[in-house]
């Protein structure tokens, strides 16, 4: 027991420190979010298959206090980094506890349509086991909570 216990911390360290070296694929290009790659680690709400789209946010506030907003909400997550902000893009590394792996969750605010558009994604690994969505969906608890206080 002890012996795998060693093997899989071994393996998690190895793994963590790749990626670091991985850069991830984010940002915005031709007014979306970098798509999903193929393997099911992501989940995006400007995604084609089906399997990995997720809801936007929904506001109905001023744009302008969108970000802002959005930073207080995964400022209160764990393990979350603000690693860049604009008035309409926030991209945020949130790492795990054990193995230190980094995810980048990304919004891009659409006023047109009243959404935050939303990209989760693992940097390293094929599966993700759900960690993405369930984030995505925690962090949209959050948000409606916030939007439904502000009323």
């Amino acid at each position: 027991m002890l012996k795998t216990i060693l093997i899989i911390l071994l393996f998690g360290s190895i793994l963590s420190s790749c990626s670091d070296e991985k850069l991830p694929l984010v940002g915005i290009r031709e007014s979306r979010l970098t798509p999903c790659p193929d393997s099911p680690n992501c989940v995006s709400s400007q995604g084609s298959d089906r399997a990995y789209t997720v809801e936007p946010l929904t506001y109905d506030s001023e744009a302008e206090k969108i970000i802002a907003d959005l930073k207080v909400v995964v400022g209160s997550m764990k393990g979350a980094t603000i690693v860049s902000e604009s008035a309409a893009y926030l991209h945020v590394e949130f790492q795990s506890d054990v193995f230190r792996f980094i995810d980048d969750v990304e919004f891009m605010v659409d006023d047109m349509a009243k959404v935050v558009h939303v990209r989760s994604a693992s940097r390293v690994g094929y599966y993700d086991f759900g960690v993405n969505r369930r984030r995505i969906e925690k962090i949209r608890q959050t948000w409606n909570l916030k939007k439904s206080q502000n009323r």
